[in-house]
Order: structure tokens, then C-alpha cells, then sequence
């Protein structure tokens, strides 16, 4: 594994807990009924949606680590690569929660494109990961 795969994957680590630390945070504010969480659907379904991607996102970028170095692309690609399920791993859930940050909101706000954006960071680096390892 490089250097630069290493890193990424020690940060990926660290950062790992925090999201431990917002699924407790959801779950305070399920069984608080003076947050006011539990009374709007769109923010609940919004909210959880976030948090799961993330946590999907951050392991799946912890797998793709493994495969990043053994890829035959360039150097350029395997930044990319890299770092494109990380990314994605911002915007998916930003796009989520930002977009319903007004308790009183009815549907979400145009943040929720962010989603598009982060799902095609996604599909580039997997593709671009995909065809680097079969191209090998």
C-alpha cells in the first residue's frame, strides 16, 4: 500500500467515530420528544439517509484503498481514485442534511443536488477503479 493510501486510510480511521458520534446524536433525538425530530418525516427520512450513506461511504472508501495502488492508471487516476469516494462521502450526506436544516421545512431545499454531484464522483471513481484493475 503507498504512502499517500496509508495516510488516507489512518484519517479515514480517525474520522470513522464521528459518525458513531452522529448515529448516537439521531437516536437522542428520537427519544427526545421536545427536539421536535420525530414530528417531521421528510427531516427524519433526510437525516438518516445522510448518516447512512456516510458511513457506507467511508467503509467503502477504506476498501478502495486496498485496490487503488494495484490499479494500472496513472498517478493522476489514483489521486482521483483516491479520493473520489471520500468526497462523495461529503456531498451525498451534505446534500441530505443541508437541505432540511429549518425544522419547519416542507421538502428539502435546492442543497439536495449536492446528492447528484457526490453520487457522480462516485460512479467516475468506481468505473475509473473498475477499469484500472481489469486493464492490469
Amino acid at each position: 500500500m503507498s504512502e499517500q493510501s496509508k495516510k488516507l486510510a489512518g484519517i479515514l480511521l480517525i474520522i470513522l467515530p464521528t459518525v458513531a458520534f452522529g448515529g448516537t446524536s439521531l437516536l437522542s433525538l428520537l427519544i427526545n420528544d421536545a427536539s421536535g425530530y420525530a414530528d417531521k418525516a421528510l427531516r427524519q427520512d433526510l437525516w438518516r439517509a445522510g448518516h447512512a450513506h456516510v458511513s457506507v461511504l467511508l467503509i467503502l472508501s477504506l476498501v478502495i484503498l486496498r485496490y487503488v495502488d494495484e490499479a494500472k492508471l496513472s498517478e493522476k487516476w489514483k489521486a482521483l481514485v483516491r479520493n473520489g469516494t471520500p468526497v462523495s462521502a461529503i456531498l451525498i450526506p451534505a446534500a441530505f442534511f443541508t437541505s432540511i436544516i429549518d425544522p419547519a421545512a416542507k421538502e428539502p431545499k435546492a442543497l439536495i443536488n449536492l446528492a447528484y454531484v457526490g453520487f457522480g464522483m462516485l460512479v467516475i471513481t468506481l468505473i475509473s477503479l473498475g477499469v484500472g484493475l481489469v486493464r492490469k
